[in-house]
């Protein structure tokens, strides 16, 4: 029998196999740099009061659109910017927090829709995700997952930010990959600082460990989004230049952005709507609030592009500007007018609960005063007005969708290696669904028929590269649809048939009344002609009855292929708040180091009748927070104070309920009982506290959080992290329990 020689090792040859190089020859890094509601008429560079050195300094370096668009709203816009798909087709029809189980509205981005990262990580690019992401469902963000539809699920390497809609600029909820991590214990810690510095070392790292490769990097702070977090001596550089209110401030705007060639000359300035404030309703009693309020976001706006310059010189010190592309996105929406007749806590609208000037001011003044302002104590938001002002020219605020004020951000594109600067405004008609097929236009990638073994729907989106260097290139989008709680339109060749719908954002006391006494056939729509009215000024419904029909046939068409129906379905949780999105738990167990349990995943202890008991171990005149649930904008709290028991229900600042034992509860064990009845969503709420099956203490409330305390604050037992729910500890935060918490069982009745 014949032996097999084998090989001798000394007689062979090993060669790794050469990478495959799918991307074209010194292909560019990706920034984009998506801010959150700020609206077209803020920026200098866009005839607006607040200085904006980076927007200025990449607009002189590159190109601007004034005809870019989103879909006026947060979660919508990301996924639809990250994906190149309309929201709707793409399951995000609304925010994470208030997905419903309507196919465009799940909340859930499909595989079948890969982002823009993940095509790009397939292609051999390092991806990095930094700041707010909102676009994982609000059930599935605690720390043990399901992590595949997080950011690193969803194509990014690393992410550093924020999952929810928003968070405190001071003490932010935040995450690390897919660990819930705390911020720096550093005096005057701001989040968009802290972005700036988490990504240049990201940068730093990927130049030492992979020089060869291009990196796409997705920065999106939580500002301007309410809360208006920022340092008094930013605000103070605006002191007195808002003075004469936001009528003054849109005309003042306008004839800049005209001079400017912002806008056409023919441009009219829009009407402000007749359901809203104007500055000559406003007494000279509240003025000063609603100006210092102004002034706040003004310095927010402006630190936080401050903040995005420092970025850029980051990539100058480090030698990659020149072959970097930045797309910097003013706004994933227009600017907000959720702060209502203004607030020092802008969840009370997202609630539907009215808070007057006078309750405002008078909580306001508890904490210090008008001085309070962007500081971490309150969670200040300014008046409507002051958002309608910052969408000059247009009618609309954020949330509108049938309006530019709502859907019309302005845009800058730099890439130094390629795009030659140029002062000529670009007009061609695009939205946000239109970024990533630029991107891969650019890249000369095909966009992929099969991503990660998924086989994937097509892209609504169009490619922008046509407008690069052709400033008057005709526009290459032909259609687009628009919704956004029932305000809905169609652009279609340089038309424009658009209807409001039921709800007027700066008006929500009257939103529910209106949603239900709304039937979407009998909705008023509106025809503009945008070849001669940029700003929608003029409705031509009347001269064009046939064009009219044409569109709303064709906005239906396009609503079906979306899976935008039923229309309005975004607004079934403001009729059913019952519905809410939640974790379908009863009952809980936690142990006594249970920490950073996001709100939407945990227990309605004070929106829903419940019974709490906790097993505990106290101290001679023991101190500390037994369980916490929210922030300090609301929440409620269950402490312990030199021996005494402790409990707070904070309702968004305006309105806070106190109580505590008429005894000191003795060293030893103990089981603590808290009994909280809420007959309906907002109702008063009754809780009742025992020990050791004693009653010791009775609180009522006029009335309580129906849908959500915060966006990103949570429920944590033995101590208080983020912004403390109670004034009692803030000098004393994070008050973690001096005893012993064996166990807390929290049961739904």
């Amino acid at each position: 029998m014949e032996s097999v020689v084998k090989p001798r090792l000394q007689d062979s040859t090993m060669k790794w196999p050469e990478q495959p190089q799918r991307l074209p020859q010194n292909a560019p890094n990706i920034l984009i740099v998506l801010l959150d509601d700020v609206g077209f008429g803020v920026s200098e560079v866009f005839g607006g009061e607040v200085e904006t050195p980076a927007f200025k300094k990449l607009a002189s370096e590159g190109i601007r659109y004034n005809c870019f668009h989103t879909t006026a709203i947060c979660s919508p816009t990301r996924a639809s910017l990250l994906t190149g798909r309309n929201h709707t087709r793409v399951g995000s029809g609304t925010i994470a927090e208030r997905a419903i189980a309507f196919d465009g509205f799940t909340g859930v981005i499909p595989r079948t829709a890969a982002t823009v990262a993940d095509v790009l990580q397939n292609y051999g690019y390092r991806t990095a995700a930094f700041g707010k992401w909102h676009n994982t469902p609000a059930t599935e963000t605690t720390s043990i997952g399901p992590f595949d539809r997080w950011p690193t699920g969803y194509g990014f390497d690393h992410f550093w930010g924020f999952i929810a809609g928003e968070t405190s600029q001071w003490e932010p909820r935040l995450t690390h990959n897919t660990l819930h991590i705390e911020p720096p214990e550093q005096d005057g810690y701001h989040l968009t600082e802290g972005m700036v510095d988490q990504a240049l070392l990201w940068m730093d790292n990927h130049q030492a460990f992979s020089p060869d490769k291009p990196f796409f990097m997705y920065w999106a702070p939580g500002a301007a989004h309410g809360p208006h977090h920022v340092a008094a001596k930013w605000a103070d550089k605006y002191k007195g230049k808002f003075d004469d209110g936001w009528d003054a401030y849109r005309k003042r705007v306008f004839k800049r952005q005209v001079e400017m060639g912002i806008v056409p000359p023919e441009t009219k300035l829009t009407r402000r709507d007749q359901s809203m404030q104007g500055w000559d309703d406003i007494t000279e009693k509240q003025r000063p609030f609603q100006q210092r309020l102004m002034e706040v976001f003004a310095g927010f706006v402006e630190h936080t592009d401050a903040q995005v310059l420092k970025l850029v010189e980051g990539l100058e010190e480090r030698g990659l500007r020149e072959n970097t592309i930045v797309m910097y996105i003013w706004g994933d929406n227009g600017s907000s007018s959720e702060g209502v007749q203004g607030t020092i806590s802008e969840l009370l609208a997202q609630n539907q609960l009215d808070a007057p000037y006078e309750q405002q001011i008078a909580a306001l003044n508890e904490l210090g005063g008008l001085e309070v302002l962007g500081s971490p104590e309150v969670d200040n938001m300014y008046h409507a007005g002051w958002a309608w002002a910052g969408g000059t020219p247009f009618k609309g605020t954020k949330l509108v969708a049938s309006y530019f004020g709502g859907t019309r951000n302005p845009l800058v594109i730099s890439w130094p290696k390629k795009i030659k600067p140029s002062a000529q405004i670009r007009s061609q008609f695009h939205h946000v669904v239109d970024i990533a097929p630029t991107i891969y236009d650019l890249l000369e990638i095909t966009p992929p028929k099969v991503v990660n073994g998924h086989e994937q729907i097509p892209l609504d989106g169009v490619s922008m590269v046509y407008t690069f260097d052709h400033a008057e290139a005709p526009t290459a989008k032909k259609e687009q649809f628009f919704d956004n709680y029932a305000s809905r339109g169609i652009y279609k060749n340089g038309w424009m048939a658009c209807t409001i719908g039921p709800t007027l954002p700066w008006d929500p006391a009257n939103n529910p009344q209106r949603i239900r006494e709304w039937d979407s056939a009998s909705d008023r729509w509106e025809l503009y002609d945008l070849r001669t009215d940029f700003s929608q000024a003029n409705d031509v419904a009347q001269e064009h009855p046939e064009k009219l029909t044409a569109l709303k046939k064709r906005f239906l068409e396009l609503a079906e292929e979306n899976q935008d129906l039923p229309i309005g379905a975004a607004l079934w949780t403001r009729l059913h708040p019952e519905d809410v999105i939640a974790t379908p738990y009863k009952e809980w167990t936690f142990h006594g180091k249970t920490r950073r349990m996001p709100e939407f995943t945990a227990p309605g202890l004070g929106k829903k009748d419940n019974v709490l008991e906790i097993d505990l171990t106290t101290r001679e005149k023991s101190k500390g927070v037994l369980y916490a649930l929210g922030g300090a904008s609301a929440g409620l709290t269950c402490y312990m104070d030199d021996g005494y028991l402790c409990y707070e229900y904070n309702l968004f600042i305006v309105e806070r309920y106190t109580v505590k034992s008429k005894q000191r509860i003795p060293a030893g064990k103990h089981q603590i009982v808290v009994d909280t009845k809420v007959p309906r969503p907002g109702g008063p709420a009754t809780i009742v506290l025992k020990v050791d099956g004693e009653k010791v203490a009775t609180l009522v409330t006029k009335r309580s959080a129906p849908v959500a305390f915060t966006a990103s604050e949570t429920f944590d037992v033995g101590v208080d992290l983020g912004s403390p729910v109670s004034t009692n500890y803030t000098k004393r935060k994070p008050f973690a329990f001096d005893g012993t918490i064996k166990h807390i069982n929290v049961r739904l009745n």
